[in-house]
């Protein structure tokens, strides 16, 4: 069956909660103080069966100004809106503020009710004349010009069959909302249900959701992580899974309703992030008494949430009256939405003859980086972002995403994409090098143009080290990846340097990372001579070389360069790094080896003065000699004497 929602809009007191109860039989003002003073201050929730055999949800909303945060909350996801006007008294400033909300919000299509029209013959017969004539001037431009016009009395029921047939109408144009996009259930209520447990609903406006999902609250709550769904009600009935477009009901067991609150949104855990920045693009009413300043303070309207947010015009310095443009919104306190999403903006002095709505507009990007104004690199991809590929989108916020990169499930909740449709643009992005997979387990990504930057970068990194360090045989792989951005995931760091040495463009040897023409202290360089100075002084010492430490004086060198010639000379088999502060002469230790395992083979053991004899030293060299042999597996020590770990040696 079609998913439809319906939405009631208007003036305080023009009928919307009596029209409501008239066509379904559910009164949805349920709060006492409703009921004390006859006006509707939160948002009611009912059902209409269509000809059809459908069902659609019908929200009521509060007309009174100061509840015009709970008609924005409730407007975010209907389909269509029946615009209340009474009879006896016609257009209001809650009328049109209202209607503006409805526009900004995206609603695309409605019908005006001209209700308590059992008084219009009271009125006189050029009354209802006057009022529609009204009603198509303050209608003009909007999605509601030209709309059907149907006077209905609660009263009586006069009309109600035509509003019921115009309504089924309406609701056979409204298109399906896709259902394999990120959930996405902006709270409206949170209470506790007895035998149930805590019960929140809301208008799913992207997704699905079913028994037994894993579910989080956003922003965050406490006990908000973890939640499972128990069980799922549309319209008041069980339902196995509930759909993008539904009202919907869900069972959260593990939490209180005091946890939760109206502007959280119920999601799958890591696909929508919380924002604190969004990208939006933004429209100024035309009938804003002024232009909107850049660093304007207003409220932010989206889902369910209301939110301080200072508005950020990225290309001009104040946006005109009925003008268009890309902005930033930067929240007080983290906000949940999705890309796409419509917004409401609202001041703080009542604009004359229509509320304190400004403007509005639509969500382009989340969890968005602060821009700076009047780059030309920022609003190209605000561009992008407001566009229609779905390629072009992914790949503009796979580039802001940077080194940290993104997977799969947060690439979804970023473009508003489904899990399918995102994985297919990742492949065609990818055949051309426009994304790069780092991490398959994951699936996470990064951009082809951040990959690349990331290359150049430890290439100029590895020509810099060559350039103070000369005699060295290259920069250590810890070293390199401590010269790219700390977001940068170690995955990713050696996929690209796997690939860079596949192409020829650096070499890995163990360790080291060189430039493919690098010779590290080769021929007749002055490198090359202090590297034969250093063989020469290891060889004379023999199996009693300089420490570490004296070898810099010995040679009249410095320490790193003697260090680096010390590796150079042991990746050449030439010198044996024995201890921290000890290198010896290779042929030297290879020869004691060889007496070594003669003499094993014949005794069978050996003591530690026997070792020392053998070698002809001090302790301070033979105590790190027997340990090497050890580590190598030529010897294994039992108690104060060694044997042979293994015959062939």
């Amino acid at each position: 069956m079609k998913r439809v929602v319906i939405g009631t809009a208007g003036h305080i007191d023009h009928g919307k909660t009596s029209l409501v109860r008239a066509l379904t039989g559910i009164d949805t003002d349920r709060l006492r103080d409703e009921k004390r003073r006859g006006i509707t201050i939160e948002l009611g929730f009912a059902h209409l069966a269509l000809p059809d055999g459908s069902v659609a949800g019908v929200v009521d909303v509060p007309g009174h100004e100061r509840f015009v945060r709970s008609m924005a909350a409730g407007a975010g996801g209907i389909d269509l809106v029946v615009l209340v006007i009474a009879a006896d008294e016609g257009v209001m400033p809650q009328t049109r503020e209202h209607l503006d909300i409805c526009r900004l919000l995206g609603v695309p299509r409605g019908l005006v009710a001209v209700t308590k029209a059992d008084l219009l013959p009271e009125l006189g017969a050029d009354w209802l004349p006057l009022l529609e004539q009204d009603v198509r001037e303050v209608t003009r431009g909007t999605f509601l010009e030209g709309a059907p016009i149907v006077p209905v009395s609660s009263a009586t029921g006069e009309g109600l069959d035509a509003l019921r047939a115009a309504l089924a109408a309406l609701a056979a144009e409204v298109p399906e909302r896709p259902t394999d996009g990120p959930l996405f259930l902006p709270i409206d209520r949170a209470f506790s249900m007895k035998g149930f447990g805590t019960v929140v609903t809301g208008t799913l406006l992207s997704g699905q959701i079913a028994e037994g999902d894993a579910a989080a609250l956003l922003p965050a709550s406490p006990g908000g992580d973890g939640l499972r769904v128990r069980s799922v009600q549309v319209h008041g009935k069980p339902t196995p899974r509930a759909l993008a477009g539904q009202r919907t009901a869900v069972n959260l067991p593990g939490i209180e309703p005091a946890a939760i609150r109206r502007g959280q949104v119920l999601v799958h855990p890591g696909v929508v992030p919380p924002s604190s920045i969004v990208d939006a693009e933004l429209t100024l009413l035309a009938a804003a008494p002024k232009p909107l300043r850049h660093r304007a303070k207003l409220l932010l309207h989206v889902g369910t949430a209301q939110v301080p947010a200072v508005i950020s015009l990225l290309d001009r310095a104040e946006l005109a009256p009925g003008a268009t443009a890309h902005a930033q919104l930067r929240l007080a306190e983290p906000a949940a939405a999705l890309p796409g999403q419509r917004f409401i903006l609202r001041g703080f002095a009542v604009l004359e003859g229509r509320g304190k709505t400004v403007g509005g507009g639509r969500v382009l990007a989340v969890a968005a980086p602060k821009r700076r104004r009047g780059r030309p690199d920022s609003l190209a991809q605000l561009t992008v972002l407001a566009g229609a590929d779905p390629e072009a989108r992914l790949a503009t916020v796979l580039a802001m995403a940077g080194p940290a990169g993104l997977d799969l499930p947060a690439l979804v909740g970023r473009t508003a994409l489904s899990p399918k449709a995102a994985q297919a643009t990742l492949d065609r992005l990818g055949a051309r090098g426009g994304a790069v997979l780092f991490d398959r387990e994951r699936r996470a990504y990064v951009a082809g143009t951040v990959a690349q930057e990331l290359t150049r970068r430890m290439a100029a990194a590895v020509a810099a080290f060559h350039r103070d360090h000369p005699l060295a045989a290259g920069m250590g792989r810890e070293a390199l990846r401590g010269k790219l951005p700390p977001v940068t995931d170690p995955r990713l760091f050696q996929r690209l340097l796997a690939h860079a040495a596949e192409r020829g463009e650096l070499v890995v040897e163990g360790d080291a990372v060189r430039e493919k023409g690098h010779a590290a202290a080769s021929g007749e360089s002055a490198g090359g001579a202090l590297k034969e100075k250093v063989a020469a002084a290891l060889a004379k010492g023999g199996l009693t070389p300089p420490w570490l430490a004296e070898l810099p004086g010995a040679v009249g060198a410095s320490a790193p360069d003697v260090q680096a010639v010390l590796k150079l000379l042991a990746a050449e088999g030439r010198a044996l790094r024995v201890s921290s502060e000890l290198y010896f002469d290779a042929a030297a230790v290879k020869t004691l080896e060889t007496k070594l395992v003669a003499w094993l083979r014949e005794r069978r053991q050996i003591t530690t003065q026997e070792f020392k004899d053998l070698v002809g030293a001090t302790r301070k060299h033979v105590i790190p000699l027997a340990e090497f042999f050890d580590r190598e597996k030529v010897t294994l020590r039992v108690g104060e004497k060694r044997v042979l770990r293994g015959e062939g040696r």
